[in-house]
């Protein structure tokens, strides 16, 4: 059947890329959630230095810059256990208050972990939106494909 239209209400962005382990805290990047209903956020870590206190946390804004009014929100904070190498964790946050959201990797500054994060906004109130991003995200759809060779 081959590739079908992608889809139109989903949209994937990356939110941190791939990194050296590192102690400092990261921010990922800001995305507009004007016309979306929610997004989640998915953060996959690697190796985790024992000892490590780590969490990941939402922030939302009413600016782009995040420089307003910068919010943590409330009850998003995930603890990310040093013997959780290799786990993803994921944030739904549905229908944010502020335009303007985005994850955070909370370190304590001393101890070393790697992660990488993207974005899956949902529930697009306005479309279509596409999915492929040049150098970044690569995206098919594949509608009752037949059996066969991949």
């Amino acid at each position: 059947m081959g590739n079908a239209k992608g889809i139109t209400d989903l949209k994937i962005d990356t939110a941190l890329d791939i990194a050296a382990a590192a102690a400092a805290d990261r921010s990922g990047e800001v995305i507009d959630m004007d016309g979306w209903r929610g997004v989640l956020m998915c953060v996959k870590f690697g190796t985790i230095a024992a000892g490590a206190v780590t969490k990941i946390k939402a922030q939302q804004d009413s600016a782009w810059a995040f420089n307003v009014d910068p919010k943590d929100l409330e009850g998003t904070a995930i603890a990310i256990a040093d013997d959780d190498d290799d786990q993803m964790f994921i944030l739904d946050i549905y229908e944010p208050t502020d335009r303007y959201v985005r994850v955070v990797v909370d370190k304590d500054g001393t101890n070393a972990t790697q992660e990488t994060a993207w974005y899956v906004r949902y529930g697009a109130r306005f479309r279509p939106t596409a999915n492929t991003v040049a150098d970044e995200v690569t995206y098919e759809r594949h509608q009752s494909p037949a059996e066969g060779t991949a």
